[in-house]
């Protein structure tokens, strides 16, 4: 028999291991005197302690190792979980692959988004002179907004006369039924099917160019809209987003180049209580 230094050594586990193996019945010894409470081991028992080592390596909780140990002779079941416990691993690490990914993008987008809050412009602002467009209004995500700029460019066509633009309608932000309305700027023409043609008013407006992803947007309305309670201003909706530079019809180009204006009419009648 190996007393418990000679079997720890012999194993690869270390005395510590082995007693708390002992004590969960994991690993019973062989023998223990009741006088003096050494423990001593068969060396047929290296076996099993092999056995657990390469399963805890897999991350098999210790109940479960001992209910496999009780059937240590059944082997195609031993097997047949560790498949299975292999499986459950290859999920965690494709999960954890991902979630690197994830910060990977978080670490890049916040870096980016930095480096141009540093190089963003001041706000302005300035008067809107009124303006005809054709717009389609939609409860829907915003991400559909693209097929909408699609049908009115088919649609008008040769009458377009400036970039495009969205109105939200929405006090807060909703990214399933949010109330907006794509728009171009077009000259006098007839409205069409669901394209609706109409002069849209001007004003003066509180302005500020947002250079980067639509996803960090976000920043930039932190901006204005804290311009807009230091100055003590209310406002009017629709706000818009104007699109002077975004992604092509083919090509979706670089995000971080996107220059996307955000206008804010000013209610000059009104001033926010404070």
């Amino acid at each position: 028999m190996f007393t418990i230094g000679e079997f720890s050594r012999a194993s690869g586990l270390t005395v510590k291991t082995l007693r708390f193996y002992h004590e969960q019945g994991l690993l019973v010894p062989a023998f223990v005197d009741l006088q003096t409470g050494y423990r001593h081991y068969e060396p047929a028992q290296l076996e099993t302690a092999r056995i657990i080592t390469a399963l805890r390596k897999l991350e098999i909780p210790l109940a479960q190792i001992q209910q496999l140990l009780k059937r240590q002779d059944q082997d195609e079941e031993l097997l047949q979980r560790v498949e299975q416990h292999k499986t459950l691993l290859a999920k965690k690490v494709n999960a954890y692959r991902q979630a690197i990914k994830f910060l990977d993008q978080f670490i890049a987008n916040e870096r980016q988004a930095k480096s141009i809050s540093q190089s963003t412009p001041e706000i302005q602002e300035k008067a809107i002179e009124p303006m005809q467009i054709a717009g389609i209004r939609m409860k829907a995500r915003y991400d559909q907004c693209g097929k909408a700029f699609g049908r009115i460019a088919r649609s008008m066509g040769r009458h377009i006369c400036g970039k495009p633009f969205i109105l939200h309608y929405d006090d807060e932000y909703k990214d399933e039924d949010a109330d907006f309305e794509v728009c171009m700027p077009v000259r006098a023409t007839s409205a069409k099917s669901e394209i609706s043609v109409r002069e849209l008013p001007g004003g003066r407006c509180a302005s500020l160019q947002h250079k980067g992803p639509y996803d960090q947007l976000g920043r930039s309305y932190a901006r204005i809209l804290n311009y807009m309670k230091e100055k003590n201003y209310a406002f009017v909706t629709p706000t818009r987003e104007v699109y002077w530079k975004g992604p092509g019809m083919i090509f979706r180009g670089n995000p971080a180049n996107f220059l996307t204006e955000i206008q804010i009419l000013i209610d000059e009648r009104l001033e926010i209580q404070t």
